[in-house]
């Protein structure tokens, strides 16, 4: 499929982000899991739940614009999720709090390549005048923020101090 118009970038965004959130899943769950701090456990957990609910926002959107949600594959998140697990799972740490501040870095970061996604979602979605997926997207947008900034607050009220 050749990209011609912005309805055409629209839809190839929409199958990548749901392809980004379908990977990262699997290693927030795992990240969860290894956490040692039972607020960055809960919240990680969270964080799954929320990708999980962004992922029923894009199939319900790519159903009403009749796309396969599963037609593309995310290489951008392929590479975050393999460094989530290479420096947070697969690596040693001489202690916990260490390790949990590496989860944080990695966690966060495949959570702004989905800020970026939904945020450029939105943008199209509005431009294109689909005010019920821009709603919807924004929606989500904003959770993900939320859950950003929760994130933050963990790593600076008292991960990154035990880490050091």
């Amino acid at each position: 499929m050749g990209m011609n118009s912005l309805k055409d970038v629209y839809h190839d965004q929409l199958q990548d982000l749901h392809s980004a959130c379908k990977q990262s899943l699997e290693v927030a769950n795992e990240l969860g899991r290894a956490a040692k701090d039972e607020e960055l456990s809960k919240a990680l957990i969270a964080g799954s739940e929320g990708i999980s609910r962004g992922m029923d926002v894009l199939k319900t959107i790519c159903a009403r614009h009749d796309i396969d949600p599963e037609g593309e594959h995310c290489k951008g998140m392929e590479g975050l999720v393999k460094e989530a697990k290479a420096h947070a799972l697969d690596e040693s740490f001489g202690d916990d709090d260490t390790r949990d501040a590496m989860i944080i870095t990695q966690y966060q970061r495949m959570v702004h390549y989905a800020l970026a996604g939904y945020g450029c979602l939105v943008a199209f979605a509005n431009r294109l005048g689909k005010d019920e997926d821009g709603a919807e997207l924004q929606a989500q947008l904003d959770h993900t923020y939320d859950g950003d900034r929760h994130m933050t607050q963990i790593a600076t009220g008292g991960i990154n101090k035990a880490a050091v």
